[in-house]
């Protein structure tokens, strides 16, 4: 199977939505996984179905990010599990999580264009 095959976006695309669901219903019981401040932003599952990378976003401060993939990744055997019994998949590929930061990252820009525009509506006024 190619990596950008339809079977493959599917597979990708199911996986990701019960990622999704399984962490914003609050299955995973460990504390360091706070499931409103948790999003999953995209699934990749390599072609041969043995491996995934899961893209996570945190809202919070370093210790938080921190915190939340420890937790990830000790709870990874419960994800697997509940993931092989909701995607009828030959093989349930392990997780990797890799933390995305492109959410904070944009909040931080959009604040900062926002700051610019604002000075320069107080030049424009002042003159």
């Amino acid at each position: 199977m190619r990596k950008n095959s339809i079977k493959n976006i599917r597979i990708n695309e199911e996986v990701y939505r019960e990622l999704a669901n399984l962490i914003r219903s609050g299955e995973i019981k460990d504390p360091r996984v706070n499931p409103l401040m948790t999003s999953v932003i995209a699934v990749e599952v390599a072609p041969d179905l043995k491996t995934c990378k899961a893209y996570i976003s945190v809202l919070g401060d370093a210790d938080a990010i921190k915190s939340t993939h420890q937790g990830l990744r000790s709870a990874e055997g419960f994800i697997r599990a509940r993931l092989a019994k909701t995607i009828n998949l030959r093989n349930t590929p392990e997780i990797t999580f890799v933390m995305d930061q492109s959410i904070e990252y944009g909040v931080k820009m959009t604040k900062l264009i926002e700051d610019v525009n604002a000075k320069d509506d107080e030049n424009r006024s002042d003159n």
